[in-house]
């Protein structure tokens, strides 16, 4: 029974050492990160706190920066901070520029430091390791275009709406809502697409009726972003019609042959009613010539 209680006490006391030390000591208290992406710069504030009971010097803050740990990122400036005391009980920031290559993809990344100092109590110099987190977004960037099929005034055709993804991050959740001007949609005006990934496209297409040589295609997109974020875009774009005119000239249509026919089917007629008429005019002269 004694062996078990001194066995709990010497525990507990190895429990309490380890819990002062871990309080007692110069640690990174807070990290602040603009947000990242790909290709640019952001800024990173370090907040570290003095709890190690003395004032400490010569304390320094560096970002293990290389290619092995953290491939893909750098600092533009220096690498390593320093400040030339922490009084006890105190803060201090330590400002980075971090850069993220244009080849980093959108994610989570841990970036490992260093914090040196020297006690100026026991005059002992304390290095400590350890890392923060960053995460890297994707801007969102989208295109638009749109494509018609048999596109003339006064015929039903088709207008397809491509939404085109050139970004490093995925959008999810979209959805199209038209609201056409000069030409009437005979379809659902809102369609739900989905996911769109990076660097990909998908297609809306409406059944319509042409009503305008110069219509417009104006739509609002609702998506997700990178960051799960509600985003709203509203598009309006020109929509390429032709009149019937114009359609017959680009040799979209072919004129109609109905009058033509028609024109020789009432010649014909007419040939026949003076054929017939010729006919019975020369029968009649025939039969006056023969009663003389």
């Amino acid at each position: 029974m004694k062996q078990k209680i001194f066995s709990i006490t010497v525990l507990s006391i190895f429990i309490l050492v380890l819990t002062l030390n871990i309080i007692s000591s110069v640690n990174v208290q807070s990290v602040s990160v603009d947000k990242l992406y790909p290709g640019k710069a952001g800024k990173v504030i370090i907040d570290v706190e003095n709890n190690i009971g003395d004032d400490v010097e010569d304390v320094s803050f560096t970002l293990n920066i290389n290619q092995q740990a953290t491939p893909g990122f750098s600092t533009q400036g220096t690498s390593e901070k320093s400040q030339d005391s922490i009084n006890d009980g105190d803060q201090e920031s330590f400002s980075f520029a971090l850069k993220v290559g244009n080849d980093v993809k959108p994610g989570d990344y841990n970036i490992p430091y260093t914090i040196k100092y020297k006690n100026t109590d026991t005059e002992e110099i304390v290095t400590k390791t350890g890392s923060f987190g960053v995460s890297v977004g994707a801007q969102t960037e989208l295109d638009f275009s749109v494509e018609t099929k048999d596109a003339i005034v006064g015929k039903q055709g088709k207008v397809t709406l491509e939404i085109i993804n050139s970004g490093l991050g995925e959008i999810k959740s979209v959805s199209v809502d038209i609201n056409p001007e000069g030409f009437e949609v005979l379809s659902k005006e809102k369609v739900f697409v989905g996911t769109v990934n990076a660097e990909d496209s998908d297609i809306v297409t409406w059944d319509v009726l042409f009503e305008d040589d110069n219509p417009t295609l104006n739509a609002v997109i609702t998506y997700k972003d990178f960051d799960n974020s509600d985003q709203t875009k509203s598009i309006s774009l020109p929509v390429k019609v032709y009149t019937q005119e114009e359609a017959l000239k680009a040799g979209l249509i072919k004129k109609s042959k109905v009058g033509i026919y028609f024109g020789i089917f009432i010649a014909l007629i007419l040939i026949w009613i003076i054929y017939r008429q010729l006919k019975k005019r020369n029968r009649k002269k025939r039969n006056s010539e023969n009663g003389r």
